[in-house]
């Protein structure tokens, strides 16, 4: 069988730009989100394209019982090489002190026990073969904090931890970790940080280049196409015109 890559949130964004990059590349794919429709049509147009195999799972991370769906994958699909923990959001823009406390628990389930939930079940499939590659999308939130980010950025510095963690506790087994923190990326992310308002997503990335899905994934392929001695533990991505949190270039 072909190697396997498991995508968390493939249905847009980077998660999508993975899903299509790793399917160019002959890998079959098993690809998780919570959109059904969206994941069959991609699953679908990769089989025409490039002949590989898919497997879809209509899931949300945060929620365990869903990913515990991934146990019922015959034993070939569990001998998954590549996992990319990509799901994530943020809901919100406010500070602490007008935070609304739903969408807290929103981004502490999906983007950090979303990433454990599916890891506790991947993990072990790795360990058995003493083989694997875990890529956790993170962002240049989990390196600094930005005005009212608070709760975003506190879960996505989560991110960042839980990768050294697992770097140091899988490195008896020969997976492999990587942390791959992006600046600005224009994909759906501001749309859902702000339920919906499309001109105020828009206003976000006006006036500079921002990153693309595309940029990601194709850092997230130099990572796993390194040689087996080598292990990219992190890397920070930024729009040139974007230097960190604070210090943007806008024409």
């Amino acid at each position: 069988m072909s190697r396997i890559a498991l995508i968390t949130g493939a249905s847009a964004g980077i998660g999508e730009a993975c899903a299509r990059l790793f399917a160019e590349q002959g890998y079959n794919l098993i690809l998780l989100a919570r959109r059904t429709e969206k994941l069959e049509a991609l699953a679908e147009t990769f089989r025409i394209k490039y002949g590989i195999e898919v497997r879809t799972l209509t899931a949300d991370v945060a929620k365990k019982e869903d990913v515990l769906q991934l146990e019922g994958l015959a034993d070939d699909w569990k001998k998954v090489d590549v996992l990319i923990n990509n799901a994530g959001l943020s809901q919100g823009l406010d500070p602490i002190q007008e935070g609304n406390t739903e969408d807290w628990d929103t981004m502490i389930d999906t983007n950090v026990k979303g990433l454990l939930y599916i890891t506790r079940v991947v993990s072990p499939w790795m360990v058995k073969r003493k083989s694997g590659h875990i890529i956790n999308i993170g962002s240049i939130a989990g390196k600094e904090t930005y005005a009212n980010g608070n709760v975003y950025c506190a879960t996505k510095h989560a991110v960042d931890s839980l990768n050294k963690a697992m770097r140091i506790d899988l490195l008896p087994f020969g997976v492999k970790v990587t942390g791959i923190h992006p600046g600005a990326v224009e994909t759906e992310f501001s749309e859902v940080r702000f339920k919906g308002d499309i001109d105020r997503a828009k206003k976000v990335y006006e006036g500079f280049e921002p990153l693309h899905a595309q940029d990601i994934a194709e850092a997230i392929w130099f990572a796993v196409n390194r040689p087996a001695h080598v292990n990219i533990n992190d890397m920070l991505i930024m729009p040139t015109a974007q230097a960190n949190t604070t210090h943007l270039v806008k024409n």
